[in-house]
């Protein structure tokens, strides 16, 4: 718990240095359901998440919702170098058998420093296949761990990746979600997804 607290407080250092001293309007604007995600200090998360969703996309912001543009049965989701997916939810046409996610890092920054990865999987599972992939520093997904549904390599700045599944693994038993599991990124980057009913 105490390391997790460590790479959760690299990780709001981070944030807040590449945003500047802008942390007034971020206190005000936080959603309500980004604290209990995290397993450190409450306060310290809203406040990181809200000040780089409320400077790009102000809109977006207000409406709370950022659905992925899904086509041919896949999507691309865009992170960058503020820990943000350019969506917070994914709605497979229940027709797809097979569903890909394709990930374009719009950043700068390398892997090794602010590198991201998607993740599928329950819910109840992403803590657990964040902590136990901490140690992996090709995936940051423990090899061999049945709880990853999919998921892709880490990738820097510039790069991309692609993972596709089988969608019949996000039918039942959910809730599911795509998320990042590089070090102290989950409380930040993380979405639903479901299959349309």
């Amino acid at each position: 718990m105490k390391s997790r607290q460590i790479v959760l407080a690299g990780a709001i250092a981070l944030i807040l240095s590449a945003c500047g001293n802008s942390s007034a309007p971020a206190e005000s604007a936080a959603p309500a359901d980004a604290a209990p995600a995290a397993e450190a200090p409450v306060e310290a998360a809203p406040a990181a998440e809200a000040a780089p969703a409320a400077e790009a996309a102000p809109a977006e912001a207000a409406t709370g919702s950022k659905p992925a543009t899904v086509e041919n049965c896949a999507t691309t989701l865009e992170s960058n170098d503020m820990m943000q997916f350019n969506a917070d939810s994914i709605s497979v046409p229940a027709s797809c058998t097979q569903f890909t996610v394709n990930l374009k890092h719009v950043g700068k920054m390398a892997a090794n420093v602010m590198g991201h990865n998607v993740v599928i999987a329950k819910e109840a599972d992403m803590a657990g296949i964040s902590t136990d992939g901490a140690a992996d520093t090709v995936n940051h997904v423990k090899a061999g761990d049945a709880r990853a549904i999919a998921f892709t390599k880490i990738i820097g700045g510039g790069e991309s990746a692609s993972v596709s599944f089988d969608v019949a693994k996000i039918k039942d038993g959910g809730p599911y979600k795509f998320f990042c599991s590089f070090p102290g990124h989950l409380a930040l980057m993380q979405g639903s997804i479901q299959v349309q009913q």
